[in-house]
């Protein structure tokens, strides 16, 4: 009777939930009471429990050995990933991923074989019109056949505008560094006007500041204001289509061509100046006749 009851009762602990690893230390003794127990009722208990299950014993010599290798291996905070990020840092990266998601959907024109990609041509003359060469070479063919005074003033501070905005984009284009949303190399007058990244839009730019520039200066009908700041908004729109800029770059390259406005208006050259300049250019300055 007894060994069957050993059986048993064997059989019963091996069974048991008691028994799995995770709950080894539920039936671990207190550290400060097994000397005392040791000799009492605990005693038996103890033994018995020991020669009843010797993996058990044996898992509960090893675990005090892990753990000082847990607490040597901590990781630095350095290395740690940030589980909750600031809010602001959430909200940047999700306008980016939006900006970036709405450029390359209106990028129709960005290779031929895109939706819009029998356009690119007409939409290439388009931003063609907004080029800095383009309106360089256009604004000193028509200083050259300009014989008024008011003419030559507005023209010649034009052309000062136009290379103070070739040269800021430029250099902000340098310092960002940022590409546009398809990966293409710049054209050649791209690279002539040093328009060779993204941000910010040199066309949009360029374009803001000579339309706001001829509505200050130039005596135009009703039609053709609205013409000149439509084609102003189709020029910034246009490189956008062929895949060049972003649209946050076609919005700050609008501001930055107002700020080249107002700069131009408070450093206005007289015509006393712009006659000067004039004349050094054509090589007939002299300054004591």
């Amino acid at each position: 009777m007894p060994s069957s009851y050993n059986v048993r009762s064997r059989a019963r602990e091996r069974n048991s939930v008691l028994s799995r690893p995770e709950f080894v230390s539920l039936n671990q003794p207190p550290r400060g009471g097994g000397a005392v127990g040791g000799g009492g009722a605990g005693g038996p208990s103890e033994s018995r429990g020991g020669a009843r299950r010797p993996g058990q014993i044996k898992h509960q010599t090893s675990q005090p050995s892990e753990e000082p290798a847990d607490n040597g291996t901590k990781m630095p905070e350095e290395d740690c990933m940030q589980l909750n990020p600031s809010f602001k840092g959430i909200a940047i990266n999700s306008l980016l991923a939006i900006d970036i998601c709405l450029s390359k959907r209106m990028g129709a024109c960005a290779n031929t074989s895109s939706s819009w990609g029998g356009c690119r041509s007409m939409v290439g003359m388009l931003a063609l019109t907004g080029h800095g060469i383009t309106w360089i070479i256009g604004t000193i063919v028509c200083l050259t056949r300009s014989n008024t005074l008011a003419g030559q003033e507005v023209l010649v501070n034009l052309l000062l505008a136009l290379i103070v905005d070739i040269l800021t984009v430029a250099g902000v284009q340098r310092l960002v560094k940022r590409k546009g949303p398809w990966e293409m190399a710049p054209s050649f007058l791209d690279c002539i006007a040093m328009d060779l990244y993204s941000f910010p839009a040199a066309h949009a730019s360029r374009a803001a500041m000579v339309s706001k520039f001829l509505l200050s200066h130039l005596v135009l009908a009703v039609p053709l204001r609205i013409l000149l700041v439509l084609w102003a908004l189709l020029v910034g729109v246009s490189r956008v289509l062929l895949g060049k800029h972003h649209l946050t770059d076609m919005v700050c390259g609008f501001a930055l061509g107002m700020l080249h406005f107002s700069l131009m208006e408070t450093v206005w050259l007289s015509s006393s100046t712009c006659q000067n300049i004039i004349s050094i250019s054509t090589l007939s300055w002299s300054p004591f006749f």
